[in-house]
């Protein structure tokens, strides 16, 4: 069943402050980061909730953890995860991504989004929620360990860099005690993430993967700050107005130096490639589990969402789409869970297919027609073109994410996700450091940054050019939407490149509400604060361009 949002919620200041009497959550098989329910508050359990934040929507047990939901006010509490909240938000406004379904989501295809629109609150909640479990984490247990403290002030980090990506100028409080933040520029939230993820580098943990049996899975360490580093280093132009190619570079190869790799190895018997196991139900225990830096973990039986993973993985799906060809019953590899309302634009599709029409045919044979095993597209018995973007029978489909185990074993709970969001994983690294590369270089990456693209491309298996050549920038902006589609970045590396709001000369389908798009207003680039914010907290003031 699809699950949408029906209803406002209270803001987002009203909800800090009540945090200090909140539940702590419990181990589960993955200490110390599982979010289950224990009447005994205790430090760990208060991190337990910072971690659970990304994750799952609530403190519910038993066979659905939305049915305690941390942000109240909603019809269908599978609607008010972060992981489900940044997807919309990054996007269904761009050259990626829309969806068929109502309640506000039509209004993020075409990018008509206002201060009172619902997935602009939502968002904005979910993000002010998990900074205030991290605050109460840091004035309760601050100072017992450093490691767990400079982990809880990382999470808060990404949660504030995301809120100032999407919103610019964004309340700001360190404490419980703020009640109504003062509201800091992006210019200063930037230079304090950076300040902040500097500080706390030394006390996190010395890069290691991990797979799903270790005690310490899903932990962030020194690897997660450093690719936040060089993802705020690589957009610094945007945010402050000064380019910082060079740190974003050096961050870049500070994660590919370390432990964590892109995955190279398909399955022995060829059927699952190495790209498509990152998007598989056992990701964290097959080869893939060395590209994770941060995963957001799924553990069907225990962490029961209708949000995060599974909202990927059915919202992608009808029963006739079958991944897996040696499953002729089979569609996504959760049962019962084909919601199908999530399609590719057309945009999206040429950049595999530049010169025709992508061809009718299953995913499994769509990756060979593009000569790139990044192209898990459904075509067959589907129309190429969205002509109506309200209706589901139009548009192809994506089978990137899957439920199956790449071993063949089965999952505890076959009617929800294991397949593990990867949140941050090691292949950003590889294209922070082409594009930086290329951006230092005039617009065309030098021998260093080819050799690096070309490592992304190899493991595609598609063609890949001399190191004596070089990638554009243009291509380079191409090459992000291939190897990250659907994962939540495109709309920042749109609005990094100048192909967002404005008079960019990039229209894609539906941009804009029209079918052969349209230009999106500038002031787009940056999301409207939701009007109950202004309304509770005489600190905001609006962002150019929205009402109120």
């Amino acid at each position: 069943m699809k699950k949408y949002i029906k209803t406002v919620f209270a803001p987002a200041v009203a909800l800090m402050l009540g945090m200090a009497s909140t539940s702590c959550v419990n181990d589960l098989d993955k200490d110390p980061i599982s979010p289950k329910i224990d009447l005994e508050v205790n430090n760990d359990g208060l991190l337990n909730k910072c971690y659970a934040n990304f994750g799952i929507n609530g403190n519910g047990s038993g066979s659905n953890s939305d049915d305690d939901c941390d942000v109240k006010g909603f019809s269908d509490n599978g609607m008010t995860g972060l992981v489900r909240a940044m997807w919309c938000i990054n996007e269904l406004p761009t050259d990626e991504a829309t969806c068929n379904w109502g309640d506000g989501l039509q209004e993020l295809n075409s990018a008509k989004f206002d201060p009172s629109h619902p997935w602009m609150k939502l968002y904005f909640t979910r993000l002010t929620l998990g900074i205030t479990f991290c605050n109460q984490y840091l004035e309760v247990a601050g100072g017992e360990d450093a490691t767990k403290t400079a982990e809880c002030r990382f999470l808060r980090a990404m949660q504030y860099y995301l809120l100032m990506d999407a919103y610019g100028n964004v309340p700001f409080s360190e404490s419980m005690a703020m009640a109504k933040p003062e509201q800091k520029s992006r210019k200063d939230m930037y230079e304090w993430l950076v300040k902040e993820l500097t500080e706390i580098e030394p006390n996190l943990s010395e890069p290691r993967v991990k797979t799903g049996s270790d005690a310490d899975y899903g932990r962030v360490d020194k690897a997660a700050c450093w690719l936040l580093l060089s993802r705020l280093y690589l957009n610094a132009e945007v945010y402050t107005g000064t380019a910082e190619w060079a740190k974003a570079k050096e961050y870049a190869q500070k994660v590919m130096d370390s432990p964590y790799d892109i995955n190279t190895d398909g399955t022995a018997d060829g059927k699952w490639s190495a790209y498509q196991m990152v998007f598989m139900g056992d990701n964290d225990k097959s080869s893939a589990h060395k590209e994770l830096i941060f995963p957001i973990v799924n553990i069907s039986g225990k962490t029961a969402s209708y949000g995060n993973s599974l909202f990927l993985i059915a919202g992608t799906f009808t029963p006739a789409y079958n991944v897996n060809p040696d499953d002729p019953a089979g569609s996504n590899g959760v049962v019962g869970q084909q919601w199908q309302g999530l399609h590719p634009r057309t945009a999206l599709l040429k950049k595999f297919f530049p010169n025709s029409v992508a061809p009718e045919v299953p995913s499994y044979e769509m990756t060979k027609e593009a000569k790139d095993d990044r192209a898990i597209f459904w075509g067959k018995d589907r129309p190429y073109e969205i002509d109506n973007i309200t209706q589901d029978k139009y548009g192809y489909g994506v089978c990137k994410f899957i439920n199956y185990n790449s071993d063949g074993s089965s999952h505890v709970d076959p009617s929800f996700a294991d397949m593990d969001w990867p949140f941050m994983r090691a292949a950003e690294a590889y294209l922070n450091f082409a594009e930086a590369d290329a951006r230092l270089n005039g617009g065309n990456t030098t021998a260093d940054g080819t050799k690096v693209l070309n490592t992304l491309r190899n493991r595609a298996h598609a063609t890949t050019r001399p190191e004596s050549s070089s990638y554009s920038l243009n291509e380079i902006c191409d090459e992000w939407a291939r190897e990250f589609y659907f994962e939540g970045l495109r709309r920042t590396t749109l609005i990094r490149f100048n192909l967002f709001g404005g008079n960019t000369g990039y229209n894609w389908d539906w941009k804009g509400g029209e079918k052969a798009g349209t230009t999106i207003e500038s002031y787009k680039n940056v999301c409207p604060i939701p009007l109950t914010q202004i309304q509770s907290n005489s600190n905001l003031h609006q962002n150019p361009g929205y009402p109120g």
